[in-house]
């Protein structure tokens, strides 16, 4: 019986597994969990968040949604609603020294050294080019292309001007474009 109960659950969607989850299904919101923590910790991790302060904020991030879940609407995948609280959260939790970052002019990353200068060749990842960009470039970059979010809802969470917001999002994506170019060379 349970074995069937799990694969009922496991085939659902995120839209009926959120509909189970708010009339108190455990396991629903716990299939739920298990997709959208580790993609929200991911986001929270590109967008500069220390290890230890993403796990929190993830964590965090799911129990907001467990009490948020009745407006769930499935208009987008769990996921996507997830990272979105997730970011939320990481803004108000640095409100005013994220403004004051990230209004502050991009500081030109250090030159490589030692190490980093011997592995220079091999192909650079993701996170390893996104932490090459100022706080207010990764932040975002990682907010609109990783979670979807639109310049005006950048604007809005982070209180930065739209345009400061276009300027980091197109300074940013060309700085990536040009480190991972370098890196494949």
């Amino acid at each position: 019986m349970r074995d069937q109960r799990e694969s009922e659950i496991a085939a659902a969607s995120d839209y009926e597994l959120a509909a189970l989850s708010a009339r108190g299904d455990r396991m629903a919101f716990g299939v739920l969990a298990e997709r959208a923590a580790p993609v929200a910790f991911d986001l929270l991790r590109r967008m500069g968040a220390q290890k230890a302060l993403a796990e929190d904020l993830a964590q965090d991030a799911m129990i907001a949604a467990l009490k948020a879940i009745h407006t769930y609407r499935g208009d987008a995948p769990f996921t996507a609603w997830v990272m979105r609280i997730a970011a939320r959260l990481y803004f108000k939790r640095y409100a005013r020294d994220a403004r004051t970052e990230l209004m502050a002019d991009p500081v030109d990353p250090e030159t490589p050294s030692g190490e980093a200068e011997r592995q220079s060749h091999a192909r650079m990842d993701l996170d390893r080019a996104l932490a090459r960009l100022s706080k207010g470039e990764r932040t975002c970059v990682s907010l609109c292309h990783g979670v979807g979010m639109t310049h005006e809802e950048i604007a809005a969470l982070t209180t930065l001007p739209l345009g400061t917001v276009k300027s980091h999002v197109n300074r940013g994506m060309a700085k990536l474009r040009r480190l991972m170019a370098a890196e494949t060379v």
